[in-house]
């Protein structure tokens, strides 16, 4: 599985793990969704950390993944932004570096 595909799927579970976190705080509060959610949040959140910083793809990407429960998604938007301006090769495919 590529790196892409676990860092869109990590942060997909962070966004969703922190709605339910805050929901549960502001409805029902029932701990058993807390001790379940909160380290699923915390893990997904540390994979994007994790994950960006090994892109190496610079300072803004790192910091940005850094943001929680968006931080993910701000991650592929940025990745993403990138790979289109990378430099095409002479025969007109993406380059591999960056």
């Amino acid at each position: 599985m590529s790196s892409r595909r676990v860092l869109r799927i990590a942060a997909g579970v962070e966004l969703v793990s922190l709605v339910v976190l805050f929901t549960n705080i502001a409805t029902v509060h029932w701990d058993g969704v807390s001790s379940l959610v909160g380290p699923a949040h915390g893990c997904a959140y540390l994979i994007v950390v994790v994950l960006a910083f090994a892109r190496r793809a610079g300072a803004r990407v790192g910091s940005a993944a850094m943001v929680p429960g968006f931080g993910g998604l701000i991650v592929l938007r940025l990745l993403a932004g990138s790979a289109d301006r990378q430099p095409l090769d002479q025969r007109g495919l993406k380059s591999e570096g960056g």
